[in-house]
């Protein structure tokens, strides 16, 4: 085995685009040794191990993890601290479990109870991914010039938190620390948010029975970009959506405010105020690029 591996053996819950993501990026790299992969289905295991992101596969949890040295945690955020209960009595004293979850709070007062001073959590959120998901969808080059956010807490031990740290920067992420508090209501806005605006937008549309054929046949690139993230997984969102709730009803309240601003401007015809939102909205978008 390379002096340069980082994790010697790594264990993937949830084999799907984040997960299979991240093994095949610390495999390119040579950080990781021997990768198992664990989830229910075995079509979507078999095919992880016929691409090469995992070494070998079970769907028994206890398995998995033995002798794992870092365990990542790549299904629904509601599962996770269900699959970190049913693998604890195996896993050994001093293994590392990090996670790849959209909400932080929920997750962590979920988990942290569970584990023994013994084993080590680094709570985490990787920014990226697509609409794309199971085995097929991983790639390795995801992570690259993406920020990953790092939420330890008071019992965060220090050596597993600068391990996680180095593994995605190796993954090629910018990893930045926040507390979990912040984290919540930054994703609500910057991801949480524009989720439930696409699947609202494409419900909307949908529904539209003015004609008699389905109008959404007619949308071309502007509707299809706008809503391309409405293809994601609908038992991953329904999750975020309970576990972030007050985070996200507070940024639709907000999305609302300007939502009935711009109705109002249309409604009444006035051209400066619609001008003066649209350039505001499109200096601000701007700015990101």
């Amino acid at each position: 085995m390379s002096e340069n591996v980082l994790i010697p053996r790594l264990a993937i819950m949830g084999v799907g685009l984040i997960g299979g993501s991240l093994a095949l990026a610390l495999k390119e790299a040579g950080a990781v040794g021997e990768v198992i992969g664990c989830g229910r289905g075995r079509p979507n295991l078999e095919k992880a191990l016929e691409l090469g992101i995992v070494d070998r596969y079970t769907r028994d949890p206890l398995e998995a993890v033995l002798d794992a040295d870092l365990i990542f945690l790549a299904t629904p955020v509601k599962t996770l601290a269900t699959v970190v209960e049913q693998c604890l009595p195996a896993i050994k004293p001093g293994a590392i479990i990090t996670d790849g979850g959209s909400v932080k709070a929920d997750v962590i007062n979920s988990i942290e109870p569970l584990l023994p001073d013994s084993v080590h959590f680094v709570p985490g959120h990787p920014i990226a991914g697509t609409e794309q998901s199971g085995a097929e969808a991983a790639f390795p080059s995801l992570y690259r010039g993406k920020r990953c956010i790092l939420t330890p807490t008071d019992k965060t031990d220090l050596q597993a938190l600068a391990l996680v740290e180095q593994m995605w920067t190796i993954a090629g992420s910018t990893v930045v620390k926040m507390p979990m508090d912040k984290h919540d209501r930054i994703l609500a806005a910057i991801s949480h948010l524009p989720h439930m605006v696409a699947y609202s937008l494409v419900n909307a549309v949908g529904s539209y029975d003015h004609y008699e054929e389905n109008i959404l046949e007619y949308s071309a690139g502007g509707f299809r970009d706008f809503t391309r993230i409405a293809s994601s997984d609908p038992t991953m969102w329904r999750d975020i959506a309970e576990t972030n709730r007050d985070a996200l009803l507070e940024m639709m309240e907000q999305f609302e405010v300007f939502f009935a601003e711009l109705k109002a401007d249309i409604a009444t015809g006035d051209g400066e105020k619609l001008f003066e939102f649209f350039l505001r909205s499109k200096q601000l978008r701007d700015a990101i690029l």
